[in-house]
């Protein structure tokens, strides 16, 4: 019980030294130091009321406006009371637009100074707060609430209150204006407070909510590009089987082959079946945290390609939207990189509009142009009701980023007049030779076996995600498509 009866008084007198440290630190310590009140920011509502002519003083309203206040004041006191109570009055609120705090002490001061030497007044029987000196004391604390924390407010106003109670002790003979001042004080400089706090508060959930999103695009970016990973392992595993394929078979071709030349298809194949190897360990590395993610992907369906855009048409207009298909310039085989990112860019601007635009009806122009792939979709506006899609609202990250991979050009944005939405993008890309395009044919090695793509036949895909029309449109992802945008890698 010792112990606790002494804990106290200590706790007591450290948390009243704190205070009194904490009140030395807000109101003494650089009291008079420079601290300007800031013009408003062009953004803010009342500047863009004003007219263009008037643009360059708005920021100033503030400032003009106490000025305007402190002049009335002194105009007023000099009438009622004389200079004195006029520089008692003005001179602290014009001085509270660059020294805040020490504005609030001369005011304080001036009107101790002025409830002890003026014992009998003319203004009304206020005491010891005349009108105009009441309204510049308040206005001065209005200033240095909005400029200071809330801890410098309370401050002031327990001293306000202190004093105004010392006032209404020593003078008993007569009536003293300090319970209104007290009150109307803490209604004015408390608004002022909450109003602060308030916009402080919005400002860090903004900061936070801006934070939380660049987050996400950060993970929803690194998740699109292991998805492109993926999907183009299978892509490199079948050229690199290729490769391995047609080094075995080489030696063969050729009657009693030097031993330098089966000595390097040796190396070449072995080369290929290694590097075929690692590739397994970084698909092992980006596949999805979740390991059912892909579990109804068929792992023996081939990558898409432009060739199979018509069942992708079909599921969507399955979905209710009306697809329409136009195809100019000689069709050729492209690059399998190529052909499987446009198919994905169709699929995924498809996807869009079948969350953003029910109803409406889509474009899908594909245009073999020399040098490269030219692709556009267009939809028209929703007619029907969008329902809320939930998500991150990236829908054109993956598209950004397969362009990008493939030094290509990309526009999205909204279609001026009508309300729909534009994709155009341009894949430089040269044509692929017949015999690449349609596969080699090497005769059967006589030794060794055939390798293939890990985990799969060459070419084949693995981690895929089922593209059959079912009543959904394929490959459907969550998420908000980003408003109009231009990206050139």
């Amino acid at each position: 019980m010792d112990g606790v009866t002494e804990t106290i008084p200590r706790t007591e007198l450290r948390t009243i030294r704190r205070a009194l440290s904490d009140l030395r630190k807000d109101l003494i310590t650089d009291a008079f130091a420079l601290r300007p009140v800031p013009p408003l920011a062009t953004t803010h509502p009342l500047v863009r009321m004003m007219p263009r002519s008037a643009l360059p003083y708005a920021p100033w309203l503030p400032q003009a406006a106490v000025v305007a206040c402190a002049f009335y004041l002194m105009a007023v006191a000099v009438e009622t009371e004389g200079a004195g109570l006029a520089l008692v009055s003005g001179v602290p609120l014009l001085l509270a637009l660059y020294r805040p705090i020490g504005a609030w002490w001369l005011s304080f001061g001036g009107s101790v100074i002025w409830g002890l030497g003026i014992p009998e007044t003319s203004a009304g029987g206020m005491w010891p707060w005349s009108p105009t000196l009441f309204a510049s004391y308040i206005g001065v604390m209005v200033i240095v609430a909005f400029q200071n924390r809330p801890r410098v407010a309370g401050q002031m106003l327990l001293l306000t209150a202190g004093f105004g109670f010392v006032y209404d002790l020593v003078a008993d003979w007569r009536q003293t204006n300090a319970f209104p001042m007290v009150v109307t004080s803490c209604v004015i400089v408390g608004a002022v407070v909450a109003r602060r706090s308030l916009r402080e508060t919005k400002q860090q959930v903004a900061v936070e909510q801006s934070a939380t999103h660049e987050e996400r695009s950060r993970r929803t970016l690194l998740e699109e590009r292991a998805t492109i990973a993926r999907e183009l392992h299978d892509v490199v595993a079948h050229h690199m089987s290729v490769i391995a394929i047609q080094a075995e078979a080489a030696p063969y071709r050729v009657a009693n082959p030097p031993e330098e030349l089966a000595t390097s298809f040796a190396t070449i194949r072995e080369n290929a079946v290694a590097a075929l190897t690692e590739l397994r360990r970084v698909l092992g590395v980006v596949r999805a945290d979740d390991p059912d993610a892909y579990a109804d992907a068929d792992p023996e369906a081939p990558q898409p390609t432009l060739a199979t855009l018509d069942t992708l048409f079909a599921g969507v207009r399955a979905a209710g939207l009306t697809v329409e298909h136009i195809t100019t310039g000689a069709v050729r085989p492209l690059p399998s990189g190529v052909e499987l990112s446009a198919y994905r860019i169709v699929q995924e601007a498809l996807s869009n509009a079948l969350r953003h635009a029910p109803g409406s009806t889509a474009r899908v122009e594909v245009a073999y142009v020399l040098g490269g792939l030219g692709l556009r979709i267009v939809n028209g506006p929703p007619t029907q009701t969008v329902r809320p899609s939930p998500g991150m609202g990236h829908g054109l990250l993956g598209m950004r980023e397969r362009v990008a991979m493939l030094n290509g050009e990309m526009t999205a944005g909204a279609v001026e007049g009508d309300g729909g939405y534009e994709v155009t993008v341009f894949i430089p890309a040269a044509a692929v030779p017949e015999a690449e395009a349609s596969g080699p044919e090497p005769s059967a090695p006589k030794q060794g076996p055939v390798p293939e793509a890990p985990g799969h036949a060459p070419g084949q895909v693995s981690d895929q995600a089922p593209d059959q029309a079912s009543g959904h449109a394929p490959g459907l992802k969550k998420g908000l498509a980003p408003e109009g945008e231009t990206m050139r890698p």
